[in-house]
Order: C-alpha cells, then sequence, then structure tokens
C-alpha cells in the first residue's frame, strides 16, 4: 500500500506498479485496491502516456506563456501581480486537489494564474540580482526533470513504500519549516534564517531541491499505476497538475539559490 506526496494523486488505487509507462494495460483494476470511490470512471478511452505527454506539454506551454508576457510586462507589474497570483494559484490548486471530478478548466486556470506569478517572481529575481539567473533556473529545473525521468526509467531508485514514506514526510517537514519561518519572521528579523542568503538558507534551498527531485520519482509512479489501473483519459489533467505543482516548486528554490549564490 502507497500513496503519493502529491495530493493530487490521492484518487489512484494503491496497488503497485513501477517503471513501465505501458500502453495497453488492462483496465478494471481501478476500485479493486484501495477502493478509490471518487476516482474518474472509465466512460470513455483508458488513459495512455500520450495523453500525459500531451497535457502536461499544454499546462506547462500556459504557463510558460503568461509567464513570459507578465515578465516582459515586468516594472511595476511585478511587484503588483506576484502576491494576488500566489493567492489565486493557492486557491486553485486546492480546488483542483479537492474537487471530486477532473476539470481540465481548472487545471488550465492554474497554470495560467502560476505562469504570471512565476513571470512576477522571475522578473522581481532578475532585477534584484541578473537577467542571466532566469535561464539558468530553467535549466537547472529541466535538467533535473530530466535526470529524475531517467533515474526513474532505469530503476537505478525503486519507488518503494519505505522511500515514498521518507520523501512524504521530508516534503512535510520542509513545508512546516518555510511556514513556522515566515511566522517567525513578524517578530524575528529574518526568521528562522533558512531564507536570509546565509549558508543555513543555502543549505536549506539544496534540501528542498533534493526533495522535490524525489517527489517527481512518485509523481512518475504514480502516473504509471494510474495507467496501468485503465482509468479514464481525463484524469491525465490530474497528472499533469500534479507535475506542474512539483515543477513550480523546484524552479522557485532553484531560483532562490543561484539568487543567494550570485548577491553580491
Amino acid at each position: 500500500m502507497r500513496t503519493s506526496s502529491n495530493p493530487a494523486f490521492k484518487n489512484l488505487p494503491k496497488g503497485g506498479g513501477y517503471a513501465n509507462f505501458n500502453y495497453g494495460q488492462p483496465a478494471g483494476a481501478f476500485g479493486t485496491e484501495g477502493q478509490a470511490t471518487t476516482a474518474p470512471q472509465q466512460t470513455g478511452r483508458p488513459l495512455s502516456i500520450d495523453d500525459i505527454v500531451t497535457k502536461t506539454a499544454t499546462t506547462l506551454a500556459i504557463t510558460i506563456g503568461t509567464g513570459a508576457a507578465t515578465y516582459i510586462i515586468g516594472g511595476a507589474a511585478s511587484w503588483g501581480l506576484a502576491l494576488p497570483a500566489a493567492l489565486v494559484g493557492f486557491v486553485l490548486a486546492l480546488a483542483n486537489i479537492f474537487k471530486k471530478k477532473v476539470s481540465p478548466a481548472l487545471v488550465i486556470a492554474y497554470a495560467a494564474v502560476e505562469g504570471v506569478f512565476l513571470g512576477a517572481v522571475s522578473h522581481l529575481f532578475a532585477t534584484m540580482v541578473n537577467p542571466g539567473i532566469i535561464m539558468q533556473a530553467i535549466a537547472g529545473t529541466m535538467g533535473v526533470f530530466a535526470a529524475m525521468l531517467v533515474v526513474y526509467k532505469t530503476g537505478a531508485i525503486r519507488v518503494t513504500p519505505k522511500l515514498t514514506k521518507w520523501v512524504i514526510g521530508a516534503a512535510a517537514g520542509a513545508v512546516t519549516l518555510m511556514l513556522v519561518n515566515l511566522v517567525a519572521g513578524f517578530f524575528v528579523e529574518g526568521g528562522l534564517g533558512i531564507r536570509d542568503g546565509g549558508p543555513l538558507a543555502i543549505g536549506f534551498s539544496l534540501l528542498c531541491i533534493g526533495i522535490a527531485a524525489f517527489v517527481f520519482l512518485l509523481d512518475f509512479d504514480e502516473a504509471d499505476r494510474a495507467i496501468k489501473s485503465g482509468v479514464d483519459a481525463r484524469f491525465s489533467w490530474y497528472i499533469a497538475f500534479s507535475l506542474m505543482v512539483t515543477l513550480v516548486w523546484l524552479y522557485l528554490e532553484i531560483l532562490r539559490l543561484l539568487s543567494y549564490l550570485q548577491s553580491d
């Protein structure tokens, strides 16, 4: 029995599944293990890897498009759009997670708003550090994603229940520290010191990057099991959303790390 670190996968069956991303997996397994009663019912063709790639590429293209537009606008708009976009993106993320039926519109809206947020944040970092930091962060994010996909596909690291528990625990711990640091910042300058650019902040960003990389392994495994379970092709939107959540977190952490290393 295994659960994902990504809540968007909460409706997947809890059976096994490993490193295949195969076509033509037998349908009908959904609900036999884990009783995933709220998962999308099989009303059309079963999910395939092509569905996942297409929907992920679509959401990524939307994010890049709105992000590039926001970045180009720049100026005061970056300061004015960052926080509202972050809040709206958070609400849309919760809506995607807790909505019982797959909603492509919500996933697309999340991708668009996150693009605005990332574009605004990227412009701020480019202004405060240097413009080259953005392409470095994008390259780093894509590099980590590709590397972990190779690791998963080759079976270099197996996604076991023990590994899953460790990754989920580490991710939860990192998020908790971020929240505690945010609250502490209201009372002590710099909070816990995990975001002030010092050695502790560098170490924390490296830790978060490592955790996000391992979350990709769990995401790939969940997508693999969804294909094997024969769920409806519409579920590919959920998978695309989940991968986008991890990509956004990874990009922000790499951007932060680069800013620490390149700041005067």
